[in-house]
C-alpha cells in the first residue's frame, strides 16, 4: 500500500511538472517577453495549466468518477483549484511586491507551494477511493 501512495505522489509530481511548466512558461512569455501584467497573465496561465493538470491526472495518477459524476468532479477541479489560484496570486503578491523576489523565480515558488494544495485536496477528497 505505501509503495502504491509513493507511485502515485511520483505520478502527480510528472503531471504536476509538466502542468507547472506549461503555467510558468506562459507566464514568462507573457510577462517577460511581451510586457503583460504579472496578475493577469498568472490567472490565465493557471487556468491552462490547472486544465492539462486535470487531463493528465486522470490518464495517468487518479481514477475519474470514482466519487462524483465528471461533471461535478470537473466543477470541483476548478473550485479547488480557484482556491490554488488564490494561494498563487497572494503568494506572487507578496514575493514579488513586498519582499521584491525576482518575477519568474515567485512564480516557481508560489507554483510550488499550490502543488501541495492541488495533491492534498484531490488525494483526500476529490478522487478518495473508500477504503475496502
Amino acid at each position: 500500500m505505501v509503495y502504491l501512495e509513493e507511485m502515485k505522489i511520483a505520478k502527480y509530481f510528472i503531471v504536476g511538472a509538466i502542468a507547472a511548466l506549461t503555467d510558468i512558461s506562459l507566464f514568462y512569455i507573457f510577462t517577460r517577453l511581451l510586457g503583460y501584467n504579472y496578475l493577469i497573465v498568472a490567472f490565465f496561465s493557471f487556468t491552462i495549466a490547472t486544465f492539462v493538470n486535470y487531463i493528465l491526472s486522470i490518464m495517468y495518477v487518479f481514477k475519474s468518477e470514482i466519487k462524483f459524476s465528471k461533471k461535478k468532479e470537473i466543477s470541483l477541479i476548478y473550485i479547488i483549484s480557484g482556491i490554488a489560484l488564490l494561494i498563487n496570486q497572494i503568494s506572487l503578491y507578496i514575493l514579488i511586491d513586498l519582499i521584491t523576489v525576482e518575477m519568474t523565480l515567485s512564480k516557481i515558488i508560489a507554483t510550488i507551494i499550490t502543488f501541495f494544495w492541488n495533491y492534498f485536496i484531490r488525494k483526500n477528497y476529490i478522487f478518495k477511493e473508500s477504503a475496502i
